[in-house]
């Protein structure tokens, strides 16, 4: 009889256990972005808004194609400032045509103040862009990029403060006047205007107060002076001693000799009259070498 072996198992294998899925993550849906878009879109609409309103509500720049300020912003806010200091406001100011101010004063302001004046539309766009790249480093807004016809549209109608609302409204005035006026007048009103002192507006009452001459008799060397008072010059006058104005006159004179302004002789000239004028300021005098922008530009 044959020996029967063990039976063949028929089951088959136990399978391996499965492996536990991974939890699922619920995709994110538009529900959850939403807020966020609320938010970005509420400020846009809100930027916008303010700045709709605040283009809407500025002055008007085309009277001033005819017609010269009585007064400025700026002259307002000095008023209210000596008489909130106890002090009687003072204001010297003579109005003249830029045919009444000698050629290298105006030469000398515009190649401080604005060398690209003729160039752009009010807004020097290369040079915003590097302030605003200033401004983000240090963390405040600092002077810088205010071309000579933002200067004039802060003068005119805006406060002193330093913000982005006020700059925002400078830009558009700016653009404004550009629109309005040709660059012969916002120049001419430029010279009327600006502060060259304490209580004194416009190169003809600058002239007069530091110089004791008319706009029209400025040498070289007095034209620089004034440019290089700009736009502290109530630190920087001709009596404060100021090193920093010593310095800036005499690189006003350069520029005048650069940009073919005036001869190799005149700027000779020129650079001794400074000296004179300014007494040689003191090299011990070291306080105003990096003055801010008093008037908030």
């Amino acid at each position: 009889m044959a020996e029967v072996g063990p039976a063949a198992s028929t089951a088959e294998p136990a399978a391996a256990p499965a492996r536990p899925s991974a939890p699922e993550v619920p995709a994110a849906t538009p529900r959850r972005r939403r807020p966020l878009r609320w938010v970005l879109g509420g400020v846009l609409l809100v930027g916008l808004g303010i700045t709709g309103h605040a283009y809407v509500t500025l002055p008007d720049a085309r009277p001033l194609v005819k017609e010269n300020p009585k007064t400025t912003a700026l002259m307002e806010q000095r008023a209210d400032e000596a008489r909130e200091a106890g002090r009687k406001p003072r204001r010297r100011q003579q109005w003249v045509p830029l045919s009444a101010i000698s050629k290298p004063a105006v030469d000398a302001v515009l190649l401080s103040e604005d060398a690209s004046f003729y160039l752009h539309d009010g807004v020097d766009t290369v040079e915003l862009a590097r302030a605003v790249g200033q401004a983000v480093e240090e963390g405040k807004l600092g002077r810088g990029a205010s071309t000579l016809t933002q200067q004039l549209a802060k003068n005119l109608w805006l406060s002193t403060d330093r913000s982005l609302l006020r700059k925002a409204k400078e830009l558009m005035l700016a653009h404004r006047l550009e629109e309005a006026l040709t660059k012969q007048r916002i120049l001419a009103l430029y010279l009327n205007v600006v502060e060259w002192g304490n209580g004194v507006y416009g190169i003809e009452a600058g002239a007069r107060e530091h110089f004791g001459v008319s706009a029209s008799q400025l040498s070289v060397a007095q034209g620089a002076v004034l440019a290089a008072m700009l736009p502290s010059p109530r630190k920087r006058s001709p009596k404060s001693g100021s090193r920093a104005l010593l310095k800036h006159s005499h690189r006003v004179v350069d520029a005048l000799k650069t940009y073919r302004r005036i001869s190799a002789a005149q700027a000779e000239e020129a650079h001794a009259e400074v000296d004179r004028l300014l007494g040689r300021a003191s090299e011990d005098n070291t306080g105003d070498a990096d003055e801010a922008d008093e008037d908030g530009s």
